[in-house]
């Protein structure tokens, strides 16, 4: 089964550090350059939200000046355990957000960080619980515009966002980055895409897929793990924890919750590379369910499912070098000024309203 995340650039990330420390041996002048451009016009402040009994870990981003109230964006996130700044990835989309007025918000996931639980005891929507209590944190505070609140989210997100938003009818927009509708279905396509990309052949092929039958047979039939340890001897990293996360998930669909949340100004974002998202289906899904007045779909031809720069992920080199000299560059060309304009056309919006 997939784990639908943010891929090779997330595995890769923390790995840099070491590549900046070597890139700090080379003289002032380049450890100036990498300072200045991992310097970011935001307030940070570490901030803590109660849900469900547990302490949730998160940081506020604001724009440098003001006082508000600001609107805001709500971060959620993808698969796995990620931590209130994704590692220093979502720096620049805050930066870009706060250009437009607009605070992020964005939490530790449960057992990540300062954060306490264990995400891969949730369901989607015990995610969409703890983002609706991120909102209602978020507007008992004076400098947030608690009417302008909005949500940006990133693959797995993509089985959240529409939750939230349609339990929450005041939530102002979307923002769904590379999100997937049916779990069951994007998990074949994911399977495929890498099988393909690793060069598979036939017969390795047509193992994998039975190999996927027999897990989402054990799946229905409600099987523990050390069940299905024993009818795939290899677990291929498969543990008991992500066993009880995929069993709890595994069954996810958008479509409804879509239907749901119609007429919410939605932005999709889509990757010509990624290879864990259909992004054929997911087009056609968003475009079926969602009126066309509140839908915008921009696409990435060159940029990865993490939306950053094909070019760039796969090469081990300018990924490293454009982390620590460019960051805002990793992203594919136009992301971050589009996330921009997105936001404030909706602002423009309620202006003539």
């Amino acid at each position: 089964m997939s784990r639908l995340m943010i891929p090779r650039v997330r595995r890769r990330w923390r790995a840099l550090t070491w590549s900046l420390v070597a890139v700090l041996l080379v003289g002032a002048g380049t450890v100036g350059v990498a300072i200045w451009q991992n310097t970011y016009a935001l307030r940070e402040e570490r901030i803590t939200v109660r849900h469900d009994g547990r302490r949730l870990d998160g940081v506020l981003a604001r724009p440098q000046k003001g006082s508000g109230p600001f609107g805001l964006v709500v971060f959620v996130h993808g698969d796995g355990p990620i931590d209130a700044t994704h590692d220093t990835f979502y720096r620049p989309l805050w930066e870009s957000f706060a250009k437009a007025g607009y605070a992020s918000l964005s939490l530790s996931k449960p057992g990540v960080g300062a954060s306490e639980g264990n995400w891969q005891n949730q369901s989607m929507d015990d995610r969409a619980d703890e983002t609706l209590a991120a909102i209602a944190w978020a507007r008992t505070r004076p400098d947030i515009d608690g009417g302008r609140i909005g949500l940006w989210g990133a693959s797995q997100a993509g089985w959240v966002l529409p939750k939230v938003a349609a339990r929450d009818r005041a939530v102002r927009f979307v923002i769904a980055v590379s999100p997937a509708v049916d779990w069951q279905r994007q998990g074949r396509y994911n399977l495929l895409a890498e099988l393909r990309r690793d060069g598979a052949t036939r017969d390795e092929t047509r193992k994998a897929l039975r190999r996927r039958e027999t897990t989402l047979r054990l799946l229905r039939q409600g099987a523990t793990f050390e069940q299905y340890r024993t009818a795939v001897p290899d677990t291929d990293g498969m543990t008991a924890e992500r066993w009880r996360f995929i069993a709890k998930n595994y069954r996810s669909n958008a479509s409804e919750d879509l239907r749901a949340m119609r007429g919410t100004p939605t932005l999709l974002v889509l990757a010509g590379h990624d290879i864990n998202v259909d992004v054929t289906d997911t087009d056609a899904a968003y475009r079926r369910i969602l009126p066309p007045a509140s839908l915008t779909v921009r696409h990435y031809p060159d940029a990865t499912h993490s939306l950053v720069d094909n070019a760039v992920e796969n090469s081990e080199p300018r990924l490293t070098l454009t982390a620590v000299f460019a960051p805002r560059r990793l992203y594919a060309a136009g992301f971050l000024a589009h996330q921009r304009d997105f936001v404030e056309q909706i602002t423009d919006r309620e202006g003539t309203e």
